[in-house]
């Protein structure tokens, strides 16, 4: 008999349906698109459900935004609960550590923080450009997904698409999900889309699904069906 795989709730309404009730645990999910496509809004709302769950979150961004303005930026949505910062969800700037350290060292930095923190769901937000300046980019983001894996969690790990890709190429082989957000334009109006391209160990709805992007819930998956 097959053994079932343990899952963990993406919380984005309509996802968990179409990937047998949530992400293998442990496993590293990509979610690609181009700006404005709800990259970060996505991976906030996974670590938001797991904070309203009593689950362990941290927040890396390469951004080298403080906290202060990614809430400001952020509080339009009703599900982002301040009080959470600092608890349930320790949000982590890895700027300096990209500029100051040599990528080896900037994963034994990443393992640090998760080692003091055990968290069950951990976001990378963007990972594009985490090191892009490895001269084995492709080994260095396969290691990188490894040690994630390693401490039995789920890791949300967004990505820039360049134009005419689908997704960032350098990392895809070693991720174990990819989650599509489109924007297109149809006729005078532009509709978003989510696509579940490959889930591992889950039989996932197919297709590009009708997303919604709400100031309640965040994203929502407005038509999945078998």
């Amino acid at each position: 008999m097959e053994n079932e795989l343990s899952r963990l709730s993406s919380g984005i309404v309509g996802l968990d349906d179409m990937i047998e009730g949530g992400f293998p645990m442990p496993s590293v999910i990509l979610v690609a698109g181009s700006a404005g496509t709800g990259k970060t809004t996505f991976a906030q709302k996974f670590l938001f459900d797991g904070a309203r769950k009593g689950e362990q979150g941290i927040y890396f961004t390469t951004l080298s935004e403080p906290t202060e303005w990614m809430l400001r930026f952020s509080s339009r949505y009703e599900f982002v609960i301040k009080d959470y910062f600092g608890r349930e969800i320790i949000y982590v700037d890895l700027g300096k550590e990209l500029r100051e350290t040599r990528p080896y060292e900037f994963l034994s930095y990443i393992d640090e923080r998760i080692s003091e923190i055990r968290p069950q769901r951990i976001v990378i937000d963007p990972m594009t450009v985490v090191g892009a300046t490895d001269s084995n980019y492709r080994q260095f983001l396969y290691d990188m997904t490894n040690r994630l894996k390693n401490w039995n969690t789920v890791s949300v790990v967004t990505g820039e698409v360049e134009p005419g890709l689908l997704y960032p190429p350098e990392i895809a082989y070693s991720v174990d999900g990819i989650i599509l957000l489109r924007m297109e334009e149809e006729g005078e109006i532009r509709r978003k889309y989510l696509e579940v391209l490959k889930m591992r160990g889950t039989h996932h709805v197919t297709g590009r699904q009708s997303m919604d992007i709400t100031a309640s819930q965040g994203i929502v998956v407005l038509k999945s069906q078998s």
